[in-house]
């Protein structure tokens, strides 16, 4: 059991304190970054098209992107000031924002694209965090969303078991009745059928739901886990790509 000091002040003192994970994997960043450089092209003549990673953390998954989308305006944003200050290291652009209370500091559509990698499991208010998103998308634009998937493979066999599944969270203090050591401040977990679901009743028009794989499966389980990414509905890891309506 890992246990972190308790929040002083509830969930931002939780993600200000510097031993709480704030980067996610790279094969599924790039895995996003390529299904955006698809959806995105090349930059034009026209000028770079803006792209915002929301919940940018440490600025690891942007700059994983960042090569797959030359020519773009890549921008990290966080409420984390800690995490703030570690992206600015690897990201040219780094600015504070919140999807809910004041908004983001972006006017009315005018960001191309979002990259949304593994935040929405953290929000209070997930349906106010797609609103704001979709007020500074514009017609069209792009959002690429990654989640752990509760309906994972192990998952189901866990809850069989009756054990508590993998991702989800009793506490902000330590691990209860479930694999794994970190404490990382799940709140929300979704099956591919509620995210599609989710996001399409916020205005998206949901373009590709598929499956990734998950770092911190056993290495001896891990070959079972790229192959069961082949269907998204059991997979570790849900990749949503939508568009604004």
């Amino acid at each position: 059991m890992t246990t972190t000091a308790p929040p002083r002040n509830g969930l931002r003192d939780f993600y200000e304190n510097p031993a709480v994970p704030v980067a996610s994997g790279t094969p599924r960043s790039l895995r996003q970054a390529r299904q955006l450089a698809a959806a995105l092209g090349p930059a034009t003549a026209d000028g770079p098209r803006t792209v915002l990673d929301l919940g940018c953390g440490d600025g690891t998954a942007a700059a994983t992107a960042a090569p797959l989308l030359a020519g773009h305006r890549l921008v990290g944003v966080d409420w984390s000031q800690d995490a703030l200050t570690r992206a600015h290291t690897r990201l040219p652009y780094a600015v504070r924002g919140e999807l809910g209370g004041g908004g983001l500091p972006f006017a009315p559509e005018s960001v191309d694209a979002v990259l949304f990698s593994e935040v929405i499991e953290h929000l209070t208010d997930p349906d106010a965090a797609l609103d704001e998103i979709r007020r500074v998308l514009r017609p069209g634009g792009h959002l690429m969303l990654s989640t752990p998937n509760l309906a994972a493979w192990y998952n189901r066999a866990l809850l069989l078991a009756g054990v508590q599944p993998v991702f989800s969270e009793v506490s902000l203090r330590a691990i209860h009745g479930r694999p794994g050591r970190e404490v990382v401040g799940h709140l929300r977990l979704y099956t591919a059928r509620a995210l599609r679901e989710f996001v399409s009743a916020a205005g998206f028009e949901v373009v590709r739901l598929t499956g990734a794989p998950f770092h911190g499966v056993p290495r001896p389980l891990r070959p079972l886990d790229r192959l069961v990414c082949a269907r998204a509905p059991l997979a570790s890891i849900l990749l949503l790509h939508a568009r604004r309506t």
